[in-house]
């Protein structure tokens, strides 16, 4: 017969309360004391690991759509690679990568940037395929060169599609990214992964988890906030 599971293994602070030592559901005092050594660093990383890997994925994935809208052949290779990237799990992804960039940053940036690439590409080119051809046949007829139709034209009516890119990649790279901390000691999976070392201790599970959870409702509602500040007319044509 197997013996009693092992003791939970408490993070040790100064003055533990009966909450902490007893390893009930939630202790508020833990999470206060531990918010700015611990769980406040962790959110800070893993916003920064997001927002460098859409901001990157977002460069790169838009580059692409403006080349595959004028040269129809690169749509099919470059959506090919993104969808190659996008089915591989995300702990293998990061081991294939270790062997060339180590336990490091680097490593997990690389990983998470992948992801956004078949997301954001997709979406960009759909949303310049929607802008009918009469509209862009009108702006050439008022003299709009290619750059000027793109910027003037193009993205803007592309907006609401890019949006929604947006949204759908960083909140996947929100969630990929707590994974990340088995490559790097980095983001809001340290302390989960920390909680789960520790023989489950709850508290500091559910608060880095919870956070995870509302740092990826939050980025959501922004971009949705941003999405209606930069296309007013969309609202208006849904009224």
């Amino acid at each position: 017969m197997s013996g009693p599971p092992p003791p939970v293994v408490i993070p040790n602070f100064g003055g533990a309360s009966k909450c902490v030592t007893n390893n009930d559901l939630f202790c508020a005092d833990w999470v206060q004391h531990n918010w700015g050594s611990t769980l406040q660093p962790a959110l800070l990383e893993h916003l920064r690991l997001t927002l460098i890997a859409v901001a990157i994925g977002f460069v790169i994935a838009f580059a692409a759509a403006v080349v595959a809208r004028r040269l129809r052949f690169v749509e099919h290779p470059f959506t090919l690679v993104g969808a190659l990237l996008y089915t591989i799990p995300s702990i293998a992804l990061f081991q294939l990568l270790v062997p060339f960039t180590g336990l490091t940053e680097t490593t997990v940036e690389i990983a998470l940037i992948g992801y956004t690439l078949l997301i954001l590409f997709r979406n960009t080119l759909a949303g310049f395929q929607a802008v009918p051809e009469d509209v862009l046949e009108a702006a050439r007829g008022m003299g709009l060169r290619g750059r000027e139709i793109l910027w003037r034209i193009e993205v803007p009516l592309a907006l609401p599609a890019i949006m929604a890119g947006l949204r759908i990649a960083t909140v996947t790279v929100i969630s990929l990214a707590t994974v990340a901390a088995f490559i790097d000691d980095e983001g809001l999976g340290s302390p989960i992964f920390r909680a789960i070392q520790s023989n489950v201790f709850k508290t500091e599970l559910f608060a880095a988890g919870g956070l995870a959870v509302a740092l990826a409702l939050f980025a959501d509602a922004f971009l949705v906030l941003v999405q209606r500040l930069v296309t007013p007319w969309a609202r208006r044509e849904r009224t």
